[in-house]
């Protein structure tokens, strides 16, 4: 069931748990239902969105769409009609609070509008680098301009040109902001990438019948083509199923299914790794849904072995690494990650941040200036420690603690709801129980 962020628990006490058992839907996939409200705005006409997930991050790119002129009307939490059209002058800052992909991608829209707008954020968000979405915008002549380049992000109105982009890294925000611009664009827009980046962009303008290419690692958009509304149902998200994959992983006895996952091959990096680590994982029930494929994943506990992660891997779990390093110190032998840099430039430093709390449960780690060494098996030991306003910090910490010896005190849980609203209300479904105020959830 989901919830808003003020409903979730601030502080959190987690128990050693029993096996987890039983069949459970995550929430919407984050990336797409961004996409679905972005885009369906620009769409000429009324679009459908069905599984929408309603959290902390998407609400907050719902509520600057509105602020553009956009009607949306909401039939129940996850449900929503998008009147699309003409995008108007917002009356004040477009507030993104901490929604690094809706910011980034509307800056890609907003920079071919005829009206100015500045678009800005929670402090964690100003953190953030916007000058990989900043650099191509401005050479496709972008009137987008940053105090060093962090947020509030102020646009002006500009003739757009098509560029030809090879992105420096592998980036969906990234290759999704040039791509928006390019709608608006002059000519056409070519996009070089170097590794597997999300996709969830092009599939959907795919859908919403712009005419987009792609030729190997080439993306090719055309512009001056209109958007066609959509009736799509948002799949399930793999990044918040993945909690639950290595909680079920790592909790002996455990055996779970979680239904109806989008399993698009950029984002399941880490189901390969943990393959290869030894779980014990099979997709059931596989089809397609919302031009995304899709199955359910059935997950049993399993003894894991280390393994190296790097290169073009890396790319398609970046968002995993927090619970990854959870698996990582449950399993015999050496795991090394490198080439994971960008974990330093997300919500917060994740490789600081994991590598310090999780040490307070008396976790091992090595940090690297782009990774860490884990040697396992790793005991744990219950502790006081803080998700940062981090949800994939917080929702790690709390797998980590389903498998430390006696109680830990989970601070700032909360911010779990900016992607998972009802996270702790599911673990305690699947047989954990944590603690609030002295009663079970």
């Amino acid at each position: 069931m989901s919830k808003n962020a003020q409903s979730e628990p601030e502080t959190l006490i987690l128990n050693p748990s029993a096996p987890l058992r039983g069949v459970v839907t995550v929430p919407g996939d984050k990336s797409i239902s961004h996409r679905s409200v972005l885009f369906s705005a620009l769409a000429d006409g009324v679009s459908h969105v069905h599984g929408w997930l309603a959290a902390g991050d998407t609400e907050a790119t719902l509520s600057c769409v509105q602020a553009l002129g956009v009607k949306i009307e909401r039939h129940d939490a996850h449900t929503l009609t998008v009147h699309g059209g003409k995008l108007q002058k917002p009356a004040a800052p477009l507030n993104f609070v901490n929604a690094g992909t809706g910011i980034r991608l509307a800056a890609g829209i907003l920079a071919g509008q005829p009206f100015e707008s500045t678009l800005d954020g929670s402090a964690q968000l100003r953190r953030r680098p916007m000058k990989r979405i900043i650099h191509p915008l401005q050479m496709m002549g972008a009137n987008i301009n940053a105090i060093d380049n962090r947020a509030p992000l102020h646009i002006k109105p500009a003739h757009l040109r098509g560029i030809r982009y090879a992105l420096p890294v592998a980036s969906a925000q990234v290759k999704s902001a040039v791509l928006l611009a390019g709608l608006f664009a002059s000519n056409a827009t070519m996009i070089e990438e170097p590794g597997p980046a999300r996709d969830h962009t092009e599939r959907m303008l795919a859908a919403l019948g712009v005419d987009i290419v792609r030729d190997g690692r080439r993306i090719i958009l055309n512009p001056g083509q209109t958007l066609h509304p959509i009736d799509i149902t948002v799949p399930a998200d793999f990044s918040s199923a993945a909690f639950l994959i290595v909680a079920a992983t790592i909790v002996p006895d455990s055996a779970i299914t979680i239904t109806n996952v989008n399993l698009n091959p950029t984002r399941t990096g880490l189901l390969d790794v943990l393959l290869e680590m030894g779980a014990d994982i099979e997709v059931l029930n596989e089809s397609e849904q919302a031009g995304e494929p899709v199955g359910d994943i059935r997950v049993r506990h399993a003894a894991l072995t280390g393994v190296e992660v790097g290169g073009e891997t890396v790319v398609r779990m970046i968002d995993e690494f927090p619970v990854f390093m959870v698996a990582a110190l449950c399993a015999e032998g050496q795991t090394i990650v490198r080439d994971a840099e960008e974990l330093r430039v997300k919500e917060t430093d994740r490789l600081a941040v994991m590598t310090q709390e999780l040490s307070k449960l008396g976790a091992q780690i090595t940090e690297t200036p782009d990774g860490f060494h884990i040697v396992g098996v790793q005991s744990l030991v219950g502790a006081h420690v803080d998700g940062h306003d981090d949800h994939r910090v917080a929702m790690s910490l709390a797998v980590a603690s389903l498998v430390a010896q006696g109680e830990t005190i989970l601070h700032d849980a909360r911010c779990a709801a900016d992607s998972f609203p009802g996270f702790y209300e599911t673990l305690a479904q699947l047989g954990a129980q944590p603690v609030v105020g002295g009663e079970n959830l």
